[in-house]
């Protein structure tokens, strides 16, 4: 008797819950429905996806003009969908990512956690020790690399990531298999700009639900 009375009673304030006219639950219900939704779609990025983030916002342009500020990525493991493919492999099959050659990366700078990921494209595989030529718009650089790595390049920029530094980090390392976030699958332009701007699109969100509800009580008042 006292298990179906808890039950009763659980059934009794998920019904409150649910019909409450009241402007504060009413609002809770909304934030609720709005998590719910946004928890279920990004357990199925998950899923199809099998890394995190399943989606990066491009926020600088170091990929023009095959990437621009604002596009939302879709990203998926570096295995899914075929084996990752570097610029150097793809001269090599065919293979073309973004109107170039070579799978584009989202990946850690030197592994770490606390800064933006970057994403470029992977140019090459180096072993550790070993020195490559990298050819410059001036004529070609000697990089020996400090462990093994990919290469990456940003197809709008004048020299390699690994050339290059980090603000906070130092120099950029070769890129470890175990840095990778994912490789891009495919951009919807524009969308990214949601992200980007979470805070003042949040807030948008909010007003417009207190807005609606406000409006929604005035009218069964008025019938």
């Amino acid at each position: 008797m006292v298990k179906n009375k808890v039950r009763k009673s659980d059934k009794n304030v998920i019904c409150r819950f649910r019909e409450s006219q009241n402007p504060v639950v009413s609002i809770a219900r909304d934030i609720l429905w709005a998590v719910v939704v946004v928890g279920a779609i990004a357990l199925v990025l998950f899923l199809v996806s099998g890394t995190w983030p399943a989606v990066v916002a491009i926020e600088s342009e170091s990929m023009v003009p095959n990437m621009h500020v604002g596009d939302l990525v879709f990203v998926v493991t570096p295995d899914r969908f075929g084996a990752l493919q570097t610029f150097e492999d793809g001269q090599a099959s065919g293979y073309m990512k973004y109107n170039e050659y070579g799978d584009v990366i989202i990946y850690r700078p030197n592994g770490v956690d606390s800064v933006h990921p970057i994403i470029h494209r992977a140019m090459m595989w180096v072993e550790a020790n070993k020195t490559v030529q990298i050819s410059l718009e001036g004529g070609t650089v000697n990089y020996t690399a400090p462990h093994g790595g990919y290469i990456t390049w940003g197809d709008n920029n004048r020299v390699p990531d690994q050339l290059a530094t980090y603000q906070g980090l130092g120099q950029i390392q070769p890129v470890k298999k175990g840095w990778i976030v994912g490789k891009a699958l495919f951009a919807i332009p524009l969308v990214g700009y949601l992200p980007l701007h979470l805070v003042e699109v949040a807030i948008a969100l909010i007003a417009l639900m207190f807005l609606w509800d406000y409006l929604s009580e005035r009218r069964k008042k008025e019938k």
